[in-house]
């Protein structure tokens, strides 16, 4: 367990403002194999597509040895811990962002919690973003994130004993590691275990290159898009529960929404092992 008091970074936050441009969206959508997907001035923007902007401007010689902006001025140093992987988030669309939109952030360090897991020592740290078009009042969108920080004492990645069924929505995919780099270059994520399988190996003990929690959230995200068009987003929450890797393959899965529009999503390895479960409410196009 960390001797560091933890608990003085609760509260600690930072603001940021940015403006919803078309190329980002574009180049998402090829990402996630769109073709010629065009966004024009005033379209509604992909759920989880906000994290395109407020890209971080960390100069080079302040990035730490993982590729991640040094710890210690907004995210707590944690040196004990320095593996790092999304555990999991919560969002709510309250209002409709669009192509053209001038944004407010405002993040603020909800909690850090220390923990002792299977894995070893670690310690969660809870960031609420709240996103704001600058000519309203309220925030459109609020994204509350769960990274947790871990030693390098532990196993690097376990795999998960609960089996997954097949979705009534099911789509197979085998994300590689020009997927990984163009997510990575998308999100201006700089996080070496994604695109340096020597250092993902050998630093952090991973068997191969890890598929980002945020792209297999935005996976399951657009599962909802392929299969409901149309359909508004309004809630959706993810909890990352095992790690998939590059060169294997994966699906994502869902269970079409009742009439309350609430839906179970979850995505799976090879083994029909589950990486990902998640839930989302949706409302039907108008």
């Amino acid at each position: 367990m960390t001797g560091e008091d933890v608990s003085q970074w609760v509260g600690r936050s930072e603001e940021a403002e940015d403006t919803v441009t078309p190329g980002p969206l574009e180049r998402f959508a090829a990402m996630l194999d769109y073709r010629d997907r065009r966004f024009r001035p005033g379209d509604v923007i992909p759920p989880l597509s906000h994290w395109l902007f407020f890209l971080p401007r960390t100069p080079q010689s302040e990035l730490g040895p993982d590729g991640h902006a040094r710890r210690g001025d907004f995210i707590p140093a944690l040196p004990e811990h320095p593996r790092r992987m999304w555990a999991g988030s919560r969002f709510s669309f309250l209002k409709d962002i669009r192509v053209g939109d001038e944004l407010r952030r405002v993040s603020r360090i909800a909690a850090v919690t220390p923990k002792t897991g299977a894995s070893g020592s670690m310690v969660f740290v809870t960031v609420r973003h709240e996103l704001s078009r600058r000519d309203d009042e309220g925030p459109a969108l609020i994204d509350e994130h769960d990274i947790v920080y871990r030693s390098l004492g532990g196993t690097a990645a376990t795999a998960s004993p609960r089996r997954a069924e097949r979705g009534n929505w099911r789509r197979e995919l085998t994300p590689d590691a020009v997927m990984l780099f163009r997510y990575s270059a998308l999100t201006f994520n700089g996080h070496r275990i994604h695109y340096d399988r020597d250092y993902a190996r050998t630093v952090e003990g991973y068997p191969g290159l890890v598929v980002h929690g945020p792209l297999i959230a935005t996976l399951l995200v657009d599962l909802i898009g392929r299969n409901a068009p149309g359909a508004r987003v309004r809630h959706f929450s993810f909890r990352a529960l095992s790690p998939l890797f590059d060169g294997a393959s994966m699906s994502v899965n869902a269970s079409p929404p009742g009439a309350d529009g609430k839906m179970a999503l979850w995505a799976a390895n090879a083994e029909e092992g589950l990486a990902m479960t998640a839930e989302a409410v949706i409302e039907a196009s108008r």
